[in-house]
């Protein structure tokens, strides 16, 4: 199965991507709207990472705000929307990284006592399993921790994955099997306790 047969809609063409485009060209040459509404547009994806990867809305919120005012100084250098998404995923998570380490530096809030994003209920999902294994993610070491959020949480492929940390590929790959390796081994200590 090749790339097309997988992801058909890769093939088609974003009738939005040369508005954004516009969008990032008036920004970069001062309109503060334009700016505004690629902040508005990416915030998501930017509050997202941080969110998953510190497991604190304060420090996420406050690390995102750092992340867009960089993005302000380093406009000039952004060439597209698509280079945009790929710079704020890379920026988001080695601050978030960097973050995680200095945490390590000093007293840490336990994770049952952070109020959980406000996210859409879903009824089949049992909600202290999901509490409990967002504690083990967020007990993983910051850079697999790091790859186990963008995989499965902004669903980016090893080689995006790879590319917005400026890892090599296998490191990803060895990251993604020794995280889910001691994850699945967790999961198993508990059921079987």
């Amino acid at each position: 199965m090749d790339d097309r047969t997988a992801r058909p809609d890769a093939l088609r063409p974003d009738p939005g991507a040369d508005a954004r485009d516009r969008r990032l060209a008036r920004a970069r040459a001062g309109d503060l709207d334009a700016f505004a509404d690629l902040v508005r547009h990416h915030q998501r994806l930017v509050f997202g990472i941080a969110c998953r990867m510190l497991a604190d809305r304060a420090a996420a919120e406050d690390l995102a705000q750092d992340v867009f005012v960089q993005l302000h100084r380093h406009l000039a250098t952004i060439e597209s929307d698509a280079h945009l998404a790929s710079w704020l995923r890379r920026v988001v998570t080695h601050r978030a990284i960097d973050a995680v380490r200095e945490r390590k530096r000093r007293p840490v809030t336990p994770l049952d006592t952070v109020a959980e994003p406000v996210t859409a209920a879903v009824p089949e999902r049992d909600p202290m399993l999901v509490s409990w294994l967002r504690g083990q993610v967020a007990a993983l070491p910051a850079a697999a921790r790091a790859v186990v959020v963008l995989r499965y949480q902004r669903e980016l492929g090893p080689v995006e994955i790879a590319e917005t940390l400026d890892m090599p590929l296998n490191t990803v790959k060895s990251h993604l099997k020794r995280s889910l390796a001691v994850l699945r081994a967790r999961c198993a200590r508990v059921r079987h306790g």
